[in-house]
This record gives C-alpha cells, sequence and structure tokens, in this order.
C-alpha cells in the first residue's frame, strides 16, 4: 500500500470536540444544572478553539496529500478529488489551493537560483582552466649557444655570467697591481708634502675656533648661626667671593624656624674653572656670619 493510499484511506476523528460538547450538555440536562453567562461565553471561545484546531488538522492533512501527490506524479485533478472527499470546506480548498501555489513560485524561484549558480560555476571553471594552462604555455627562453673552434655549439652555462666577473675582478686587480710604483716617485713626494700641509692648516683652524663652554646653574644654601646675625652682611660676604667663571644671581632669605632664615643665593659657573667645592671653601671662611653652606640644586646649562 502506497503512502496516498494510506492516507486516503485513514480515518481521523475531527468532530471529537462537538461530540463532548453535546455529551457534556446531555449530562447537564440530566442533572438539571442551569448554565450561567460566563459558562455560555467560556463553551463559545471553546467552541471556536475547537473549530479551529479542526481547520488547522484539515489543512495540514490536505498538505501532506498535496505534497505526496506531486511526489508520485499524480495530476491537479486527483488532488483535488482527494480533497474534496475528505470532508472539507470551499473555504479550507481555496486555503490550501493558495498554499500550493505558494509552494509552487518558491519552488520555481529556487529552480532560478540553482541555474544561475550552476552557471557561476561553470564560468569558474573555465577560468580555472585558463590559469592551469597559462603558466605552462610560458617556456623558458633557450640558452644563447657558444660555438666552438670545431664548428660545433653548445649551450652556455647558467654560470656563465659569474665566471665572467669573476674575471673582470681579476682583471682588475691586475690593473691596481700595475698602477703601483715600486721605486717611488717626485709626484708622490709633493702630494705627501701637500697633504702634510693641509692636515697642519685644518689643525691650527681647529686650535682657533672657541669650543663649547660648559655651564651650571647653582642655588646655594647659606645658613647663619642664629637669629642675631646681620643677614644683609652676611649677603656682602657671600658676594665678595669671586673667581673667573663665576657670575653670582637673585637672591632671598628663606625661613627655617625659631625665627632664623638661610640666604638662598644662584650663580652660574664655568665647570671647568669654578666647582662646588670650591665655592664651600670660599664662603665659608667667613666664620662670624656662616654656619655652613649647603647646594640646594645643580643643573647643566
Amino acid at each position: 500500500m502506497s503512502t496516498v493510499d494510506f492516507l486516503a484511506q485513514e480515518k481521523i476523528w475531527f468532530e471529537k470536540p462537538r461530540y463532548d460538547e453535546a455529551e457534556r450538555r446531555f449530562y447537564e440536562r440530566m442533572n438539571g444544572s442551569s448554565q450561567t453567562a460566563q459558562d455560555v461565553g467560556a463553551n463559545t471561545i471553546l467552541q471556536d478553539i475547537a473549530r479551529a484546531r479542526e481547520n488547522i488538522q484539515k489543512s495540514l492533512a490536505g498538505l501532506k496529500t498535496t505534497l505526496c501527490n506531486r511526489g508520485s506524479g499524480q495530476p491537479a485533478l486527483n488532488q483535488q478529488s482527494q480533497l474534496s472527499t475528505s470532508g472539507s470546506g470551499p473555504a479550507d480548498q481555496g486555503e490550501i489551493i493558495s498554499r500550493i501555489k505558494s509552494l509552487e513560485l518558491e519552488n520555481h524561484s529556487l529552480h532560478k537560483v540553482v541555474e544561475d549558480l550552476r552557471a557561476a560555476l561553470s564560468k569558474l571553471e573555465c577560468r580555472v582552466a585558463v590559469l592551469e594552462k597559462s603558466p605552462a604555455a610560458v617556456t623558458p627562453a633557450p640558452a644563447p649557444s657558444v660555438p666552438y673552434t670545431n664548428g660545433t655549439t653548445v649551450q652556455q652555462k647558467t654560470s656563465a655570467p659569474v665566471k665572467k666577473e669573476e674575471e673582470e675582478e681579476e682583471d682588475d686587480d691586475d690593473d691596481d697591481d700595475d698602477d703601483i710604483d715600486l721605486f717611488g716617485s717626485d709626484e708622490d713626494e709633493e702630494a705627501e708634502q701637500l697633504k702634510q700641509q693641509r692636515l697642519k692648516e685644518y689643525a691650527e683652524k681647529k686650535a682657533k675656533k672657541p669650543g663649547i663652554i660648559a655651564k651650571s646653574s647653582i642655588l646655594l644654601d647659606v645658613k647663619p648661626w642664629d637669629d642675631e646675625t646681620d643677614m644683609v652682611k652676611l649677603e656682602e660676604c657671600v658676594r665678595s667671593v669671586q673667581a673667573d667663571g663665576l657670575l653670582w644671581g637673585t637672591s632671598k632669605l628663606v625661613p627655617v624656624g625659631y625665627g632664623i632664615k638661610k640666604l638662598q643665593i644662584a650663580c652660574v659657573v664655568e665647570d671647568d674653572k669654578v666647582g662646588t667645592d670650591m665655592l664651600e671653601e670660599e664662603i665659608t671662611k667667613f666664620e662670624d656670619y656662616i654656619q655652613s653652606v649647603d647646594v640646594a640644586a645643580f643643573n647643566k646649562i
């Protein structure tokens, strides 16, 4: 038995909800129970749901039958006859027919897409075949033949250019060896003297050119003995220290504590001529006013 015959002979109880509803009403009448307005509304909803389920089941059954018939190659007339024998209404048949038409359109579009893909694949295969054949068509150029003295010719090896370059280098080395004069000449002596003279002039010119003078900026903290120390006199003593490459800058009084203030003074020095040790030694000579000297900051200029 085929699938189509099985579906045609199969009997499904589509109207079971109606029989259930009739049975319920029968027992209610026997028991004498009265339905309220709410029960009536609920029964109406249940009936609508049952009808919707019945329609859905009929549509699914008809769709399965249609698909089976299309697979077995039966004409569309048999499909309509089976749908009519199944007891479905005209509305359900129209819905099924519309679905079949949509499926046919979708099937047609899918066939078109497959054909386009096949055409693109065939073009791609042609291009690949052309690309595979193109390297084989390019053949290397034959090596130039070199004639021998006996009239025969042979193919020149690829190492010929390398040998040719080596021979040229050897020829250049031989030419350099030939240029060397073992006994010397007057021209070489004159060239050597000119070279020495130019080197001497360059050294003198470089010695006269002033070099870069390295300088540093130093900030000193000069501390007095107590709060009674004359800070004006202390600053005069510090500035009295003079040396080549030393330049004093601004100064200010910074409170330390307990009424004591320290002198903070800046100066610029040349590194080759003046150092921090020399400054500290010269400033601390004024023992009556100065207790100690510290370097607060040291920066290269």
